[in-house]
């Protein structure tokens, strides 16, 4: 007799087994529907049933139409597991551009102090938000010309995930502060990881993105930190127009403005000094 807090049995007849070894082999806990045809020699429809029985089993997850995570063995009788959330959002993307931007690069380039409950993705396509097993997967659109600044990094010896390099994960940070906890954050961030930021590039990318807030915030921060030479400074000081912006778009419009970088200081610099002795 079973009662509702039981789990189904995780009991594998012989093509499952086959499947669940070969998938293990190979280091694929992320399969799709065409990886259980190849392995199993499988027609579309009876490899489609297979897997499905597989995630009734608690074996698998589902992650979206067509793409299913092993859930492993050492959990025992536990049906949900998600795995890495940086290679799940890969996967969710398949062949679309992508790169892992915002609080989710800051977080993989170690530029934070707090764990990231919401995996945040750039891309060129637009596409709405999604859960997967409790956990949120915000998609940011970007223009095409605007997709560059991006590294590959290895969350294990089998995967890898696109991701903003330093110097464009702080301008991204410094453009949508909105996904990254405001302004300080990022401020925070750049403190953090000032000895590798490549500031000649920072700079060069903020010209290239020709953004005039973003441009604006930059030349602020690099003063604030004293990063980088005078000279790179004044390039960006070059393109400041008269139009002034808010150091931060997430906080409230008050605060004294600073005609040198036509910005309004809505939050008092000295909370980014203050990281400098913590």
């Amino acid at each position: 007799m079973t009662t509702k807090h039981d789990s189904p049995s995780k009991t594998l007849g012989p093509r499952s087994a086959l499947l669940v070894t070969a998938l293990h082999e190979r280091g694929r806990p992320i399969f799709s529907l065409a990886d259980a045809q190849n392995i199993t020699g499988l027609k579309a429809i009876s490899a489609r049933t297979l897997v499905h029985k597989l995630v009734a089993r608690g074996v698998a997850t589902r992650l979206r139409p067509g793409v299913f995570q092993l859930v492993p063995p050492e959990l025992g009788r536990e049906s949900e597991y998600l795995g890495n959330p940086y290679v799940v959002a890969r996967e969710l993307m398949g062949r679309t551009p992508y790169y892992l931007s915002h609080a989710s690069a800051m977080d993989i380039h170690n530029m934070v102090t707090q764990p990231q409950l919401v995996v945040c993705v750039t891309s060129p396509k637009a596409m709405r938000g999604r859960s997967v097993l409790g956990t949120e997967f915000r998609f940011i659109r970007c223009k095409p010309e605007h997709f560059f600044g991006t590294t590959e990094h290895w969350v294990n010896k089998q995967e890898k995930v696109t991701v903003s390099d330093l110097e464009r994960t702080v301008l991204d940070g410094l453009r949508q502060p909105e996904y990254c906890g405001g302004v300080t954050e990022v401020a925070k961030g750049l403190w953090i990881r000032r000895a590798d930021v490549d500031v000649a590039r920072l700079i060069e990318y903020a010209l290239r993105l020709n953004v005039g807030a973003v441009m604006r915030r930059v030349g602020f921060l690099l003063e604030v930190y004293n990063l980088g030479a005078a000279a790179d400074r004044e390039r960006l000081r070059g393109h400041v127009t008269g139009t002034y912006s808010l150091l931060d778009p997430v906080m409230p419009a008050q605060g004294k403005h600073t005609a040198r970088w036509h910005l309004q200081l809505n939050v008092d610099p000295d909370e980014f000094r203050a990281v400098i002795g913590t």
